[in-house]
C-alpha cells in the first residue's frame, strides 16, 4: 500500500515560496509516496461602506487579492507538476477558497485524510509558520516542515529529539517509514534541561531500534545557554542528520496555542527539514 503525502500551499496575505514545490516532491519521492497537493486561496469577505468604496474602492482591492492569490496558487501547482514529472512522483491536484481566519484550520482538515502532511516554511512567512502550527496540532497526522533555505537530499541520516515523554514516543512511531531507509540514526538527549523519567530511556531508545534492525546510537548534548530548538537543530546538523524527529509540545486553550519551548523555537526558527509529532 503506497504513502499518501499531503502539501498545503498558503497564498495569502504571503505565499509560500517556490522551494516547497521541489522540496515535497523529493520527500514523497524517498517515501514512495503519491502526492496530493492543495493550493488554499483566499476568500475575503467585502465589508465596505459607500464611503469606503467612493474612497478607497475596497471592493476592487479585494478582488485585486483574491486574484492574486490564486494566481500564486496556480503557479505553485505548476511548479509542483514540473517536479513531479521529471522525479515520476504521482501528483493530484486542487484547488479551492477558505476565509482568511480558517486557512490554517482548513489545512489541517484537508491533512487528516493523508498519512503526512509537508509544509513549507519561510523566515518571516507569518501565514506558512501559522499554517504549520494549525498543521501540527489540529491534523493528527505527522507534519514534516520544509525551510526555504534547505534543498532537501537523500534523507540516510534521521536524528530524533529524545526526552522518553509520550509526544516523543509518538514522534517516532510517525517516522518509521523515514527511520526504515535510514543508514544512520542519532538518538539526541538534552541532559541538562530538564528532568527526565529515566536514567538511561535513550539507551532504551537505541536497544529498541536495533531489533528492528536500525542503526541507532545515542549522543548525549548540553544546551550550554542555548535555545533548546537551536541546541537540537545545530548538533543534528554538525552530526550529518539531514531530519530532525520531535514531539511537538502544546495543547490548544481557548483556540490559542500554548507551546513547548522546543516546539516554539523550531517553529520560530527552522534551520532544517524537522518532523513534528502531537
Amino acid at each position: 500500500m503506497k504513502r499518501q503525502a499531503f502539501v498545503p500551499f498558503v497564498t495569502y496575505p504571503q505565499a509560500n515560496s517556490d522551494a516547497i514545490a521541489e522540496n515535497a516532491v523529493r520527500v514523497a519521492g524517498h517515501l514512495g509516496a503519491n502526492l496530493h497537493a492543495h493550493a488554499i486561496d483566499a476568500d475575503i469577505p467585502d465589508v465596505s461602506n459607500a464611503l469606503s468604496t467612493l474612497l478607497l474602492d475596497t471592493p476592487g482591492m479585494i478582488r485585486k487579492a483574491e486574484a492574486e492569490s490564486r494566481r500564486r496558487g496556480k503557479h505553485l501547482l505548476s511548479e509542483l507538476a514540473k517536479w513531479s514529472k521529471v522525479a515520476g512522483v504521482d501528483l493530484t491536484i486542487e484547488e479551492y477558497a477558505a476565509p482568511l481566519a480558517l486557512l490554517g484550520e482548513t489545512a489541517a482538515m484537508h491533512a487528516r485524510y493523508f498519512d503526512i502532511g509537508l509544509v513549507g516554511w519561510e523566515a518571516g512567512n507569518e501565514t506558512s509558520a501559522m499554517t504549520a502550527e494549525a498543521m501540527v496540532f489540529g491534523s493528527g497526522r505527522p507534519t514534516l516542515l520544509l525551510p526555504e533555505l534547505w534543498k532537501v537530499d537523500v534523507l540516510d541520516h534521521v536524528a530524533i529529539a529524545w526526552d522518553g515523554s509520550r509526544v516523543a514516543a509518538r514522534a517516532v512511531a510517525d517516522a518509521r517509514p523515514f527511520l526504515s531507509r535510514a543508514v544512520e540514526i542519532s538518538i539526541l538527549t538534552v541532559v541538562d534541561e530538564k528532568p527526565l523519567g529515566e536514567d538511561n530511556s535513550a539507551d532504551r531508545l537505541a536497544a529498541s531500534l536495533k531489533r528492528h534492525g536500525l542503526n541507532a546510537l545515542t549522543v548525549p548534548i548540553r544546551g550550554q545557554d542555548s535555545p533548546i530548538a537551536e541546541t537540537l537543530q545545530q548538533t543534528a546538523i554538525d552530526r550529518g542528520a539531514k531530519l530532525l524527529v520531535m514531539g511537538g509540545y502544546g495543547h490548544s486553550r481557548m483556540r490559542d496555542f500554548v507551546l513547548g519551548g522546543a516546539t516554539r523555537g523550531i517553529l520560530g526558527d527552522l534551520l532544517m527539514p524537522v518532523m513534528l509529532s502531537h
